[in-house]
């Protein structure tokens, strides 16, 4: 069987740190258990590097220990360069290095899903592989 090869949008990310036993949080497990392979791309690690601070409250890391995970993760995923091509159709501009990176994964080394919980980024979930937390858990829980 195949592993999943899929990119992890920030929202993902930070839901999985934050809240372990949630569905992004049980994605980031399979990740670490070897059940499937996440891609990333630079601007989306500096992003969770930028916001992890401001769940403090909830996960409990220092600075140095956001910089630590940080590093663990892009040791652990495969770190692409988004494409820079604009999608016309993205409402928020903010989230093109995202879908650059998704698009990156799909023309470079193959994969199967932008998992997110990006309304926008859904909204153009019939032109991209583009999946909910809840959707890619409910077709593939047992990664």
């Amino acid at each position: 069987m195949t592993t999943l090869r899929v990119v992890l949008d920030t929202n993902v990310l930070l839901s999985g740190i934050a809240y372990p036993a949630s569905v992004p949080g049980k994605i980031v497990a399979a990740w670490r258990h070897g059940s499937v392979d996440v891609l990333l791309s630079a601007y989306i690690l500096d992003e969770l590097r930028r916001v992890l601070p401001h769940l403090t409250p909830r996960h409990g890391l220092t600075s140095a220990e956001i910089d630590d995970l940080v590093d663990i993760l892009s040791i652990q995923a495969e770190i692409i360069e988004p494409h820079p091509g604009l999608e016309p159709d993205l409402r928020d501009v903010d989230d093109q290095p995202v879908l650059g990176t998704l698009r990156a994964a799909l023309d470079s080394s193959g994969v199967d899903y932008l998992i997110t919980g990006d309304k926008d980024l859904l909204a153009i979930v019939g032109r991209y592989p583009l999946v909910t937390p809840a959707k890619f858990w409910a077709m593939h829980g047992g990664v």
